[in-house]
């Protein structure tokens, strides 16, 4: 992974593929101990993170002391047991979910390029601490719950350094994925957002700035104004996004919510191949 410093103590994990899947992870340095934002899809993956992040504070000596999961998705928690001995914060909806049995071969079906790693031994790390408002969890670090992908993820804002660590809120030239999430009450989530930084770690693609947050709203109010009709996206800068296959998910998804009906998207099953 690439590593990207974004001010001092504060850095990003970038992966150099582009695609859902290929997440970032974040790094904040406290005198206190390391914070780990998200470990990856799988846990190799997390594992060389943990090596270049070990080797890169070497000369601090300090443990790798929390981690925070901005979903339970699989690009965001898969390498979760890298960070063991790390205390792990995330919301409510995040630790139920981990907390629940996984379909690894739902997860396989929508992450192909990992397959190899969700075999029967594949596991995530339980949620040691929820966040159910924001609140301070290192002296640099605030964790914010919003309604994002799922219907809680978290951010992370650094306040002095002027980052945001979005994880599973954003992604930067690649299509999000909501078949579990909220768009119209996503979007609103992002604007929240705006004035928290002016430097946002995405969960997938690079490292962007207000602008790259206000393109994502505006396609997923897009995914909303549409009414269910996938064909009547209108163009915009998403048009040159990786996995636009998520289009007909993240329409369908806004409208069964406008009318009151909560079911998965069937558009989501048909991506599964179920």
């Amino acid at each position: 992974m690439h590593l990207v410093e974004l001010g001092q103590g504060v850095f990003a994990l970038t992966s150099p593929e582009r695609g859902f899947g290929h997440s970032n992870l974040g790094l904040v340095i406290d005198s206190d101990g390391l914070t780990m934002v998200d470990s990856g899809p799988t846990p190799e993956i997390a594992h060389r993170a943990r090596r270049e992040i070990l080797e890169l504070t070497a000369e601090l000596e300090l443990p790798i002391k929390r981690a925070v999961l901005t979903s339970s998705r699989i690009p965001f928690a898969g390498g979760s047991w890298a960070f063991w001995k790390a205390a792990f914060y995330g919301s409510e909806v995040t630790s139920g979910q981990l907390d629940a049995p996984l379909n690894l071969d739902a997860i396989s079906r929508l992450l192909p390029q990992f397959s190899e790693a969700f075999h029967e031994e594949f596991e995530t790390r339980p949620i040691t601490h929820t966040i159910a408002e924001n609140v301070w969890i290192t002296p640099a670090a605030v964790a914010i719950p919003l309604v994002g992908e799922s219907p809680m993820n978290l951010a992370v804002q650094v306040p002095q350094a002027g980052v945001v660590y979005a994880g599973a809120l954003a992604s930067f030239g690649t299509t999000p994925l909501a078949f579990d999430g909220d768009p119209a009450a996503w979007a609103s989530s992002l604007d929240a957002l705006i004035p928290l930084g002016n430097t946002f770690v995405p969960g997938h693609g690079p490292v962007g700035g207000v602008g790259d947050v206000e393109t994502l709203r505006d396609y997923l109010n897009a995914c909303v104004d549409v009414d269910g009709d996938v064909n009547a996206m209108p163009a915009g800068p998403w048009d040159d996004w990786e996995d636009r296959r998520f289009d007909a998910v993240n329409v369908e998804r806004a409208a069964r919510l406008a009318r009151g009906d909560n079911d998965p998207p069937q558009a989501m099953f048909e991506l599964l191949g179920l």
